[in-house]
């Protein structure tokens, strides 16, 4: 009989981890190669995860909820007919078995350091490899290394996952002063009763943190859902790193809006698909960034990443109300069509959870249409590590003074407005705004024989 063991694969370039949501398979049941087994989130998207193999799903290494890094086993699968299976049975019962022994070692240590602080390796685990997420987690939490290797992990290879470091922070948070009690315990001074009626207020300040809340009138208490949580967390990041300024500018799209009137139903015929605004948008910001290309640049410290790709992110709203933005990559590359085609795609596999790591890994600029639900304009928050985001308002028809040979005119123009926002630290008003204003100048001059 042959036993294969499934791992958790690596779904994204900088993706160390997933949490496993939900088992699709239970044990005992038979599975096609290809045939999707379980859903993992990540920190970028919710994903099925298929099998690598067809055969029977002999055993689940991990539960539901448990946080698992790219590599680490998660289920073996028999490859064998059933009849191979029943003595295989104990085999793989027995190995479990034996992996639960040395993890209920290192829980003792932690149950009896648990009463006095945080549960901590009696030695430094020098040279393991961390995960971006959590180096990120322990740099905002002032964690350093030194400290961070004293943090036992549940990894492969007692790698520390964002579950344990953020199970250390609670232990830490928790009881800050008794993790410094311990050492004059070792002392054995009398004197020491002094100073602790000056200990006891620090001692009682975890008691007061957080009274009950109480809400007045008649309310309902909802949890926030995993992404809205994250898309919260992100948000909060991105104002705190980035110095945020916005600059707007209203530009003529009537050419644009008559060149689609045109097209629309030719195109949905032909191609069953229909023809937005959003792929008009991105080819313009397209065109733009290759004219201002420190636009298209991320921040590392004090270093500016000026990116060659230009991947351009587009904010899809889920069913659900959370947010999601894929990227269409090398978009500079792609024609008028090309880019129907990406923006129809990804909008649709976005809203039906379809999404994979990679088309939301890459980004460099985003656009975010407001317009979609009515807004006449916003200031959009920039995706990290990005420097600036664009949103694109409402059309709206307007009186507007027409130039022509012959004379000014009133006429009823097509109008609607950018709003730009951008990373201070890195792009001037001067760059931030001449971008803004180029990317309206494509639109309003956008060439009406233009076929698709």
């Amino acid at each position: 009989m042959a036993l294969v063991e499934m791992v958790m694969p690596k779904m994204g370039e900088s993706i160390m981890e997933g949490t496993v949501l939900k088992w699709l398979k239970n044990v005992g049941d038979t599975i096609e190669q290809d045939e999707s087994v379980l859903e993992v989130a990540t920190d970028k998207v919710d994903t099925e995860v298929p099998a690598i193999q067809g055969g029977v799903l002999k055993e689940i290494l991990v539960k539901e909820g448990d946080v698992v890094a790219v590599g680490a086993p998660i289920a073996i699968i028999s490859t064998d007919g059933e009849e191979s299976a029943a003595p295989a049975a104990p085999a793989v019962a027995e190995a479990p078995a034996a992996a639960a022994a040395p993890q209920a070692a290192p829980a003792q240590p932690a149950a009896a350091t648990n009463g006095a602080a945080v549960a901590k390796l009696d030695q430094p685990a020098s040279g393991r490899f961390y995960s971006p997420l959590v180096l990120n987690i322990a740099r905002e939490e002032g964690i350093s290394m030194q400290e961070l290797e004293y943090v036992p992990g549940t990894g492969s290879e007692g790698r520390v996952t964002k579950k344990d470091i953020l199970a250390y922070l609670e232990g830490r948070k928790s009881a800050p002063v008794q993790a410094a009690t311990p050492a004059p315990q070792a002392q054995p001074q009398a004197p020491a009763a002094a100073p602790a009626p000056a200990a006891q207020p620090q001692a009682a300040a975890p008691a007061q943190v957080k009274p009950a809340a109480s809400y007045g009138g008649n309310v309902e208490m909802i949890e926030m859902d995993r992404m809205r949580k994250m898309i919260a967390d992100r948000m909060v990041d991105s104002k705190r790193i980035s110095p945020h300024v916005t600059s707007f500018v209203e530009a003529d799209v009537t050419n644009i809006v008559n060149w689609r009137n045109k097209w629309k139903d030719v195109y949905k015929k032909r191609e069953g698909e229909n023809l937005t605004f959003t792929p008009i948008f991105i080819d313009a910001i397209a065109k733009a960034i290759k004219d201002f290309p420190m636009i298209n640049v991320s921040v590392d410290g004090s270093t500016i990443i000026r990116h060659k790709d230009i991947n351009i992110g587009m904010a899809v709203a889920l069913p659900s109300g959370n947010l999601i933005v894929p990227n269409i990559k090398n978009a500079d590359q792609l024609n008028l069509n090309g880019l129907t085609k990406k923006v129809n795609d990804l909008a649709n596999r976005g809203r039906m959870n379809k999404l994979t790591p990679d088309d939301l890994a890459g980004g460099t600029y985003t656009v975010s249409n407001v317009g979609s639900f009515g807004n006449v304009m916003g200031t959009p928050i920039i995706m990290q590590p990005q420097v600036a985001i664009m949103a694109v308002g409402a059309i709206k028809k307007k009186p507007a003074v027409i130039e022509t040979p012959e004379g000014d005119l009133i006429g009823i123009r097509h109008f609607m407005y950018l709003s730009h926002s951008y990373d201070h630290r890195v792009v001037d008003g001067s760059l931030g705004g001449m971008f803004v204003r180029r990317v309206a100048d494509y639109l309003e001059n956008f060439d009406v024989n233009t076929t698709i």
